[in-house]
This record gives structure tokens, sequence and C-alpha cells, in this order.
């Protein structure tokens, strides 16, 4: 944990609002892109997103660092927010009305950023027939650039079951994909 934001952390259990706040600014945009890919509206994100940043304002007092990023913690109350938003919503998200911006498809070529556009709406479609747990764990690694350590600590699972869910997840994403193209 960087030391600054070790700083920012202790004021903020001691119920510094503007230590919050600068921890607010540095997460709101990874957790807001995280919330949206799993719940896909843009209104229900937000909601979602302002309850996770509520819930650990309530709770910044019981968090304990464990070798692990404070992102991971606000990962973990988000992962549980969306699955409260959709038991008791029964909504499910449709993934290809997402824009590529929020899942970073960033290239350096026009050519190179229309086939990356392709597979990835193609992905995206994909991505919906995964289990929830699988999803998490390949936006998170895949878009959110977070280690397996972070994805664990975030889902309250081990290492080892995240490399599992990974592994099964990409194995069923690539029979989706290539089942699409052969059709």
């Amino acid at each position: 944990m960087k030391i600054e934001e070790e700083i920012l952390i202790k004021k903020a259990k001691n119920g510094d609002h503007v230590s919050f706040q600068a921890l607010y600014d540095q997460y709101v945009i990874q957790i807001y892109r995280f919330v949206f890919l799993k719940v896909g509206q843009k209104q229900d994100a937000e909601d979602i997103t302002q309850h996770v940043f509520v819930s650990a304002w309530e709770n910044i007092s019981s968090y304990e660092h464990r070798g692990f990023p404070f992102s991971s913690w606000l990962y973990r109350i988000a992962s549980n927010a969306t699955v409260d938003y959709f038991r008791t919503s029964g909504r499910t998200v449709d993934i290809e009305g997402i824009p590529e911006e929020y899942l970073g498809a960033e290239s350096e070529n026009e050519n190179h950023k229309l086939d990356t556009a392709i597979e990835l709406e193609i992905v995206k479609k994909m991505l919906t027939k995964l289990e929830p747990d699988q999803q998490s764990v390949l936006v998170m690694k895949f878009v959110e650039d977070k280690t397996n350590k972070e994805i664990a600590e975030s889902l309250q699972k081990t290492e080892g079951a995240i490399r599992v869910i990974q592994h099964r997840a990409l194995k069923q994403l690539k029979a989706l994909v290539d089942e699409r193209k052969y059709n």
C-alpha cells in the first residue's frame, strides 16, 4: 500500500471526510466501470457505485489492511452490491449495449482498432453467457488489470479458485466464440 494512501485511510477511519473524498476520487471511476460492466445500465451503475462508497464510508472504521490494496476492499463491496442488485431486481445485463470506452479498448492504428472493436463485440456478447463469478473474474483480470491475489480478496475466494474460475471462463468463452465462428 502506498504511504499516502495509508495516511488517507487512517485519517478517514478517524472521520476525516476530506481524506475519504480523496480515496473516492482515486477509485470511483474503476468501481463505476466494474459495476457498469456487471449491470449494463448507466443509472443503475451510478446508484450502485454511490451505494458502494456510502457503505465504504460507513464501514471504513472496520477496514484492516491485510496485504491487499484498498481497492480490493472496494471491489468486494461492489461485487456484493451487484449481487444484491440482481437478487432484488430480477434483472439481467445486456453487455452488448456497453460502450467500448468502458472496456478500455484502445489501439495504435485504425485497422487494429477496427479488428479490436469487432472482436470486442463478439466477446461482449459471449461474456453474457458466462456465470456471474466468471464475468467478474474476467473483467477484473483483463479490463481492470487486477492480480489474482487482488481478485481473490475482492471476491472472497482463494487464489486457486480464481485461477480455476478464470481457466474455465476462458475455455468456455473460447468455445462460445469458436461455435459462433462456425455457425
